[in-house]
């Protein structure tokens, strides 16, 4: 059975720390400073309480109290939950029991996702010479910050990294999925950076929960993946259609030709300039540094209608916002409009939901690098395809497209190299002399 106790431990007259002492069963022994402090004078050694001799001494009488009972319901509560009561577990339970938790704590998730984005420009980054999170990455790490501040008010306490247990990552999970009605791919984000700050902390030697090198983040599989993309013939749709008339949807569409052709996420696709053009024995390259990875690109630009719009019409610079808006009235002026199934914003719920739409609602500046490494998907080589769209490896790629390795197309690629390797040595038997064999 548990027991709280108070006391001081000293004689000397003047005010000090009055101490609270957990016990229980064999394993728990835990005293700390409760923040309190009195002259031992007005400390009763027979009730463990204060002397309730003025104002001051009833006060602490009653905030020793109130602490009392709020151990005694968070250990119930803590301990069925599989949470590891320890000398950190006691000493955020007095500071939450008064309000006390300060924004300096580095035991606090979101303190150290804030010092993360604080120190974004220098952070080293794994596979990469250059310091510095991508903007991207820094957005990311705000944006969960923001999700578990909401959920710390959900909890009505705040987050430690001795709190990341099985248990938390199970109800957090569902209060991702069921109560903010995110999606799978989001809410395993969120799962995701909580599991790579906890990593970050303890490179930092702050305390975590042991658990969390086991925490399992997860994504929407194949099969719940909804892509859309534009196909070469859409591309052309697009591309000759007349209705597109305005200086703004004709820009927005000279983007999109361009997009689906090289195979780079919105942001370095808007960020090219003609600087980024070179060329070479009369070919046109194209060259940039991509922002997530870090990576050198080189594109070669071979298709004519993308060269003439980069030599004589090349785009003006607008924002993501501004060209997913855009290109999905250019796309519906194109008429693509085929029915597909996709996810959608709704107002009402402020979620996107899930149901049939015309295409051109469903296009954005990332279906341009979907396209692109969809379309020429077997008809280039894929190892050519992962270079220009800079997926680490080849199984990246083809889930990034929604495809499965193709084991036939590789047994058939050797089955072909095999045969013509063999034929190639055949010609050269056929070309030596023949040995006369003399008796």
């Amino acid at each position: 059975m548990a027991t709280v106790v108070f006391r001081v431990r000293s004689k000397a007259n003047k005010n000090v720390s009055i101490k609270v002492r957990l016990l229980n069963g064999k394993t728990t022994d835990i005293e700390l400073n409760t923040g309190f402090t009195i002259n031992p004078k007005d400390w009763s050694e027979t009730t463990n309480r204060p002397k309730q001799n003025n104002a001051v001494n009833k006060q602490i009488f009653s905030d020793l109290k109130k602490l009392e009972s709020f151990i005694f319901e968070n250990l119930n509560k803590d301990l069925g939950n599989g949470i590891l009561i320890d000398a950190y577990w006691l000493e955020n339970t007095i500071n939450e029991c008064f309000k006390r938790v300060e924004k300096t704590d580095t035991g606090l998730v979101t303190n150290h996702i804030q010092y993360i984005i604080d120190n974004a420009s220098t952070r080293k980054v794994k596979g990469r010479k250059n310091l510095g999170l991508s903007k991207s990455r820094i957005n990311s790490y705000v944006n969960s910050k923001n999700i578990l501040a909401e959920y710390q008010k959900h909890l009505k306490k705040q987050i430690h990294f001795f709190d990341i247990n099985k248990s938390f990552i199970d109800k957090f999970s569902n209060w991702l999925i069921k109560n903010k009605k995110y999606s799978i791919n989001h809410s395993g984000d969120q799962i995701k950076n909580l599991k790579a700050v906890c990593l970050d902390a303890e490179k930092d030697n702050i305390p975590v929960n042991t658990y969390v090198k086991n925490i399992e983040v997860f994504s929407e599989s194949n099969e719940d993946r909804f892509i859309v993309t534009l196909s070469f013939a859409e591309l052309e749709q697009i591309r000759t259609c007349k209705e597109i008339k305005t200086a703004g949807l004709i820009n927005a569409r000279n983007w999109m030709l361009i997009g689906c052709e090289i195979g780079q996420r919105g942001g370095d696709l808007l960020n090219i300039t003609k600087d980024n053009i070179r060329y070479n024995n009369g070919n046109m390259y194209l060259d940039l540094i991509q922002q997530k990875t870090n990576k050198k690109v080189t594109i070669g630009i071979v298709n004519p209608h993308i060269i003439d719009i980069i030599k004589n019409h090349f785009p003006y610079p607008i924002s993501t916002q501004k060209l997913n808006v855009h290109i999905k009235k250019v796309c519906e002026l194109a008429e693509i409009d085929e029915m597909v199934e996709g996810k959608k914003w709704d107002e009402k719920t402020k979620r996107k939901k899930l149901d049939f739409y015309p295409k051109h609602e469903l296009v954005t500046n990332h279906s341009f690098r979907r396209s692109f490494a969809t379309n020429y998907y077997k008809k280039m080589q894929t190892s050519i395809l992962i270079g220009i769209t800079g997926h680490s490896k080849e199984s990246l790629f083809l889930q990034y497209i929604n495809e499965r390795e193709d084991k036939d197309a590789n047994a058939n690629l050797f089955i072909k190299m095999w045969e013509i390797m063999n034929k190639e040595t055949e010609v050269k038997d056929e070309d030596k002399p023949s040995q006369l064999n003399v008796v």
